[in-house]
């Protein structure tokens, strides 16, 4: 039996001896069989990977997005408050400067009038106790602000304190159906009364008999004594309509205010001012209109060369033939 395995032992590697002499002597010779057969077992187990591969690709792409979807969703919350962040940054800067813009216009109408101004914010809007049309500023008393101070806007008059704590105020506007100004007429310095109706209209009565009212005069604060309340020269607005009846003594009509009380961000409260009304009105200017005018180009002028789409020069007017050129030989 233990010969039998031995013989087997035997066989076996002097068929291995052989069969590596065979290749070693091919080898030598210049055949490789090595390269051939690779190139064979790769042609066959070629189109056996691609099925493998289009079958585990997907299961292993899934089970990769299943370990980094956490990964993905932080990073795209990460995105959302930065994006979150970029608007919240874009709408304080675009309200910045609209702050400014009308904080630059409040200062620059306190200048012309040689007013001493505190700048305050309006942080809101709504009913006071006895007043239906107001808003809440955010200064107060701690800024030097007291009761029965004018508040303008760029464009002018916008109302009165009324009530005052340390750090806010509150403004009855001039819209309001209790508010009442003393104003003159700029044109001819008549005295008249502007109340509030509650809208964006105000009604103007005045108050010399042999005065009258135009159509687009304006309207300035005549002031107070000591400047309390209401402070001289301040533009409140202009007049739209006149009453033209002889119902009352004086005449009447309608005035809508220079400062738009829909927009109000940032205001200005008067601490002093001269006693007198500046000597330049501080009646805000206009924007110019531009008008642009266009201008046809000429009609092409006929030549005896009809130019399609163009007007002729005369209804009667006929084209000359063009003589045909002799040639001579």
């Amino acid at each position: 039996m233990a010969r039998g395995s031995n013989n087997r032992s035997r066989l076996l590697l002097i068929i291995l001896l052989v069969t590596a002499l065979f290749f070693i002597t091919l080898d030598l010779r210049g055949v490789s069989l090595t390269k051939g057969s690779r190139s064979v077992t790769q042609s066959t187990l070629a189109p056996v990977q691609r099925t493998v591969s289009d079958i585990f690709s997907p299961v292993g792409r899934f089970f990769s997005n299943v370990k980094n979807f956490g990964k993905t969703k932080a990073e795209l919350d990460q995105v959302e408050i930065a994006n979150a962040q970029l608007k919240s940054a874009l709408t304080l800067d675009q309200n910045a400067k609209g702050e400014l813009a009308q904080l630059k216009g409040v200062l620059d109408l306190a200048g012309r009038g040689s007013y001493k101004v505190v700048a305050a914010r309006v942080i809101g809007r709504g009913s006071a106790a006895s007043f239906s049309q107001t808003i809440t500023l955010d200064k107060g008393s701690s800024s030097g602000i007291r009761a029965d101070m004018s508040v303008i806007s760029a464009n002018g008059l916008v109302g009165l304190v009324k009530t005052v704590t340390s750090s806010t105020s509150i403004v009855q506007l001039i819209s309001d159906p209790n508010f009442k100004v003393g104003v003159r007429i700029a044109r001819s310095q008549s005295i008249g009364i502007l109340q509030g109706q509650g809208t964006n209209t105000y009604s103007l009565q005045l108050l010399d008999p042999a005065g009258t009212i135009l159509v687009g005069d304006s309207l300035l604060t005549n002031g107070s004594d000591n400047n309390h309340p209401f402070v001289p020269g301040v533009p409140v607005g202009q007049v739209t309509w006149v009453d033209h009846t002889t119902s009352t003594l004086t005449q009447s009509g309608d005035v809508k205010s220079y400062a738009n009380l829909n927009d109000l961000g940032v205001v200005s409260v008067i601490l002093s001012a001269p006693s007198a009304a500046p000597s330049t009105p501080l009646v805000p200017t206009p924007q110019p209109t531009v008008t642009v005018y266009i201008t046809a180009p000429p009609a092409p002028v006929a030549t005896g060369i009809a130019v399609p789409g163009a007007p002729s020069a005369s209804p009667a007017a006929k084209l000359l033939p063009t003589p045909t050129p002799t040639r001579t030989k």
